[in-house]
């Protein structure tokens, strides 16, 4: 049986002022004309379908028409609500559109309830575990605490108890969303850090045939029956080395891994992160190749040009990021705050205004324990408010 896994589509996003939804549409016509080519048995979408739980309209009307168009084609299409989606908006006439072949996994409830197909070796349960907020549904899994692994753990208990009262040598893959250990993060991806953990092992995923996972923009492999798809398009100048695929996964008729085929998706526009003087930028011919891409410059110059990116953009049209980092100077770098906060996370911005405020005193364990119970509190009371919108 044949699977086309994608994920983090991001559905509404720009890149850096740049309206990417021309792209998008490319990507939608790309994945629609390899399901057919490959003639897959589903396609598996991990989460993140839109970029916000409540996308612009042009980013319905495409999402709108994917749904249409799979269902025109006759794959059957599983999908599950990612950190960034409203799982209550996206699930809005799930069991209707069920009929349809387009099976939408949004309630946590009903992650144990798998979409069932067959082929001549039996059944395939294909089960949809959604982007679980570990504080919002610890209740609901009786999990032992409030942590990604806790939650992902127990929602996996039930679906191997659901698989293990099918018949046997029934196989199975599921979807999820969530940051497994292994797992390389770009700049794009929402924190979704808990306790001080982002991550879970793994080992949570045992038992079944195959785990589909969204949530991270880089495609991976974490082992060979779990793997991420990434992004279809680059959202960040960190992922200016991806390559930008989903995974064709073929599975056998005892649930091995027979096939594991990466299949590029379009690409907009190369990206490029640029690094050197302004002179040497504007002069060197080494960096021609680079005139036609979106481009991300640091400027390295001791004392800040003037006019920088009118200049640049006269070679480099497509520049859309500009950096300083002066070399020689021991002060006065020219790092904006943003530029200073980038890769830290809200925990450790938190701690290195408490070490300035004393003027050198670090926050200890307990205080560092109340600014991550304050994080934690503040993200589900967000959930918390999203869901009853």
């Amino acid at each position: 049986m044949k699977f086309l896994h994608t994920s983090d589509w991001h559905l509404g996003r720009s890149f850096h002022r740049v309206n990417l939804l021309e792209a998008q549409s490319a990507f939608v016509d790309h994945l629609v004309a390899t399901a057919r080519e490959h003639e897959v048995d589903a396609v598996l979408v991990a989460g993140d379908i839109y970029d916000r739980a409540v996308p612009p309209l042009p980013a319905v009307e495409l999402y709108d028409r994917a749904l249409h168009r799979l269902a025109e084609l006759g794959v059957a299409t599983v999908m599950i609500s990612g950190n960034h989606d409203s799982a209550r908006r996206l699930g809005v006439g799930a069991r209707l559109i069920d009929r349809a072949g387009i099976h939408l996994r949004t309630d946590p409830v009903r992650c144990a309830d798998p979409v069932v197909l067959a082929d001549v070796h039996g059944e395939v349960a294909l089960y949809g575990l959604p982007y679980l907020e570990p504080a919002l549904v610890k209740d609901e899994f009786s999990a032992a605490q409030v942590s990604h692994e806790a939650v992902l753990g127990a929602a996996m208990d039930r679906i191997r108890a659901d698989l293990a009262a099918r018949a046997p040598g029934t196989r199975s893959v599921v979807l999820a969303h969530a940051f497994v250990t292994g797992g390389q993060a770009s700049d794009s991806e929402r924190d979704i850090t808990v306790g001080g953990v982002e991550a879970v092992p793994a080992s949570v995923f045992d038992g079944v045939d195959y785990a589909a996972l969204g949530h991270l923009h880089g495609c991976q492999t974490i082992n060979e029956r779990v793997r991420y798809s990434g992004s279809p398009l680059a959202y960040s100048f960190s992922e200016a080395d991806h390559r930008k695929s989903m995974w064709l996964i073929e599975l056998g008729g005892e649930g091995e891994l027979v096939s594991a085929e990466r299949i590029d998706t379009p690409v907009p526009r190369a990206l490029a992160r640029l690094r050197g003087s302004l002179v040497d930028l504007l002069e060197d011919p080494a960096y021609a190749v680079h005139e036609d891409a979106w481009v991300e410059a640091t400027l390295t110059d001791p004392v800040r040009p003037d006019d920088p990116m009118a200049r640049l953009a006269a070679r480099f049209p497509h520049t859309l990021s500009l950096a300083f980092d002066p070399q020689g100077r021991e002060e006065e770098t020219g790092a904006s705050y943003a530029q200073r906060l980038k890769g830290r996370s809200d925990q450790e911005i938190a701690e290195d205004f408490v070490t300035h405020v004393r003027g050198g005193g670090h926050a200890d364990e307990a205080e560092r324990a109340v600014l991550q119970s304050a994080f934690d509190d503040v993200r589900a009371d967000d959930s918390r408010q999203e869901t009853h919108r």
